[in-house]
């Protein structure tokens, strides 16, 4: 049976969508069959992995809404072994069509029994927001991934999201549990970003991946060509780091390299002025640090 993850953040822009396309095509291209779910109306996880949202003949707002299977809407990718339920604009209309709905909390768990036994993992990517469709996300989810931003601002929502965690343990999915916390976007020339991480791993304990992604280039360009970034440039610093954490979240040890990654970019950017490079466009992790943009 297919083990389902919601990656979720009530905060917009703290890379969940890059977080749960690179996870998935990472997951897929290392053999595991792995289905996407985006249930985020603004179809960002759609789009990034080259599904036309404009083109869609169904999507996953007919299966929110009972007028299709799960199993009518999934498509192929780029990417052998990961399939997409893509969404579109039209999702927008589920929450309010959702709000006198039998069971309106659990319609997506219900799509998903048909076609769990299918995909070894099923990640779903939430809009930025507490409403039906995330909930629904929740409430379908064996765990939660948490995408946080390296930046101060993003621990004033950990409180929040973890409140959400409660309550829908409470009411309606008790064995939710959470999958692990990524930081996101990190910038290794500023202390913050170790301060915001030493923070998180206080709270979270071993929650916390060790894998921590930079923030660059290559990631930000990857989604405007319709790829994931292990296929739009696999050898830059963003898809090391997403393969790192495909790895650490299946159990395969990570080498002594990728586990200090991050402090030996840290120990680079407190001495060194950052380097350009001009190719990769980002910092040369050698002799600077992390990112450009």
């Amino acid at each position: 049976m297919g083990k389902i993850i919601c990656v979720c953040n009530q905060k917009g822009g703290v890379g969940k969508t890059t977080t749960v396309i690179s996870l998935a095509a990472y997951l897929a291209s290392m053999g595991r069959k792995t289905l996407l779910i985006d249930i985020d109306p603004q179809g960002n996880a759609t789009s990034g992995i080259g599904v036309d949202k404009g083109a869609l003949a169904k999507s996953i707002y007919d299966v929110i809404i009972g007028a299709a299977e799960l199993a009518d809407v999934v498509v192929g990718t780029g990417v052998e072994s990961l399939y997409l339920a893509p969404s579109n604009m039209a999702l927008t209309g589920a929450e309010i069509e959702l709000v006198g709905a039998e069971r309106r909390e659990y319609h997506l768990k219900d799509a998903l029994q048909g076609v769990r036994e299918a995909y070894e993992f099923i990640l779903i990517d939430t809009p930025p927001s507490l409403g039906l469709l995330t909930i629904n996300a929740l409430t379908a989810a064996d765990s939660i991934l948490i995408p946080l931003q390296c930046e101060y601002y993003s621990l004033e929502g950990v409180s929040q999201l973890m409140n959400t965690v409660e309550l829908i343990r409470s009411g309606l999915n008790p064995s939710l549990e959470i999958e692990g916390v990524l930081m996101t976007m990190a910038d290794f020339r500023t202390n913050l970003a170790n301060q915001v991480i030493d923070e998180v791993k206080g709270h979270f304990k071993d929650k916390v991946y060790k894998t921590v992604i930079p923030r660059t280039v290559r990631l930000s360009e990857a989604p405007g060509f319709g790829k994931p970034i292990s296929v739009y440039d696999k050898h830059s610093i963003g898809a090391r780091r997403y393969e790192d954490l495909a790895k650490e979240f299946l159990g395969i040890p990570l080498e002594v390299e990728s586990v200090n990654a991050a402090i030996d970019t840290t120990a680079h950017c407190l001495d060194v002025p950052p380097v350009i490079d001009e190719k990769e466009g980002d910092f040369n992790a050698e002799e600077g640090i992390g990112q450009g943009a």
